[in-house]
């Protein structure tokens, strides 16, 4: 059955990355970026300054607060495991579009969590919510078309990321003599479904609260580590970029086998890993309180090149500064342990399995934060109390048998309901751009007089009736 399942998605995924979503992904994200004005480079010291600004008034979620739930969400398994996955299976070259996925991608995140800032609804407190599904409501008056995206936000979340965080924590556990393949998997996947529904019917505060503490220092240790890694192989580096280019560019290689090449698998993960324009970001985006709908898509712009150009760039050099030719029977976290192996013994493989299982476990509730969202927007409130426990038991069966899944099957699902987000996504936020650009017009324009940026939907032309910034 499962075979039949993987001999199905395959091909399909194969016809959607090529040409379709490369044509969507790259047309979209070069477009945007020279629409507005390569703000990439042009607004990078912009974004650091409005990640650091105070919330408007105390108890508002302020900027910094979504850079780190949205960063949280983007830094997990596919960091590690994704990126060495890459390596192994499609060469060198596949950090190269991994970096270009996450700079031309980093437009798209701007317009799409600037577009779910404007469009935004304001909750009973005073707060707010939003995401694709209600700016695809509201400027393109289809709620159909919302709720379609909705439903494949929840699938992608709930059940293609969810399975492959348990997959990818479970293959850290195949370098240990105890890792039996029949047996293992399925420990660790009950032990993971246990802890994840746990916390989501309500428990395990304290577990929630010492892992968003620690996060974020293994995240910088895990830097650290890298860094340490590429100044005792400096004198290889030269080597190590030539040889990312040289792949990278090896049109013959590509074009002989697109489906396995350096570029697809570069793609897939960099999109897997950082989300940009996919539609997950802006429902995390839409939940801050900011004086300008620009200072978001600033914000998410900055989370998607955290993720992909530092730490899955730590990834990569930490495994290629070791030495150790990829292969695809290392393919995952097997290649970055014994690449951390070379300068940390035994301890290598350890580091690594603690930082996927921190990881895995945030990355896990963060999806079903979302997941949250969108079932509430299907159902125009929060479900009744019995869905929601029916639903948080399913998502926890889900991370059981994920993590028992084959390789291949595992990453294809999540492949295949990631682009279909993407899918719906991407043209959406081509046919409203324009609004989001309007509005980064806007910003510069009060920024050179010298002002605080206050945003006006009229001032930028726009009629629609908003919750916010009227």
């Amino acid at each position: 059955m499962l075979e039949m399942l993987g001999a199905i998605i395959a091909p399909i995924n194969s016809w959607l990355y090529y040409p379709i979503l490369i044509i969507l992904l790259l047309g979209i994200g070069i477009y945007f970026t020279v629409r507005s004005g390569f703000l990439q480079v042009r607004l990078l010291g912009e974004a650091f300054r409005v990640t650091g600004e105070k919330p408007m008034k105390e108890g508002d979620v302020s900027s910094f607060q979504t850079l780190m739930v949205t960063t949280a969400s983007r830094v997990g398994t596919g960091n590690i495991v994704g990126v060495a996955s890459a390596i192994c299976l499609g060469g060198y070259g596949a950090v190269f579009w991994m970096w270009i996925v996450a700079i031309i991608g980093g437009s798209s995140a701007f317009i799409e969590s600037t577009l779910a800032q404007i469009y935004k609804r304001k909750d009973e407190n005073g707060g707010c919510y939003g995401g694709p599904a209600y700016y695809i409501e509201t400027a393109l008056k289809s709620r159909a078309i919302g709720i379609i995206f909705a439903i494949s936000l929840i699938l992608t979340y709930a059940i293609g990321f969810n399975m492959l965080a348990a997959f990818n924590l479970q293959t850290s556990f195949t370098v240990y003599s105890f890792y039996n393949p029949k047996v293992t998997p399925w420990i660790i996947g009950a032990t993971l479904a246990v802890m994840t529904g746990y916390c989501l019917l309500g428990g395990g505060k304290r577990i929630l609260k010492v892992t968003s503490i620690l996060v974020p220092i293994m995240g910088a240790i895990y830097v650290a580590v890298s860094l340490v890694m590429v100044f005792m192989h400096i004198s290889a580096m030269p080597a190590i970029f030539s040889r990312i280019f040289s792949d990278a560019f090896d049109f013959k290689a590509i074009f002989g086998g697109v489906a396995g090449s350096c570029m697809m698998y570069g793609i897939k993960r960099g999109l897997y890993s950082n989300e940009a324009g996919i539609g997950s970001a802006p429902n995390a985006a839409a939940t801050a309180l900011v004086s300008h709908p620009v200072k978001q898509g600033l914000v998410q712009m900055l989370s998607v090149f955290l993720d992909t150009l530092i730490i899955c760039s730590a990834t990569a050099f930490m495994c290629f500064s070791a030495g150790i030719e990829p292969s695809e029977s290392l393919s995952g976290a097997p290649y970055v342990q014994a690449a951390l192996s070379t300068l940390m013994g035994p301890l290598g493989n350890h580091f690594i399995t603690f930082s996927l299982i921190l990881f895995a476990f945030t990355t896990l509730l963060g999806n079903l934060y979302y997941v949250d969202d969108n079932l509430a927007y299907i159902y125009g409130k929060v479900p009744s109390k019995t869905f929601m426990l029916i639903y948080r038991l399913v998502a926890s069966l889900i991370v059981f048998f994920g993590a028992a899944q084959k390789q291949a099957l595992a990453w294809d699902i999540g492949d295949l309901l990631m682009g279909i987000m993407a899918l719906i996504n991407l043209p959406a936020i081509f046919l409203l751009g324009r609004t989001a650009l309007n509005a980064l017009k806007d910003y510069e324009k009060q920024r050179k007089a010298g002002k605080e940026p206050v945003f006006h939907a009229a001032d930028i032309g726009m009629t629609e009736k908003l919750d916010f910034w009227q």
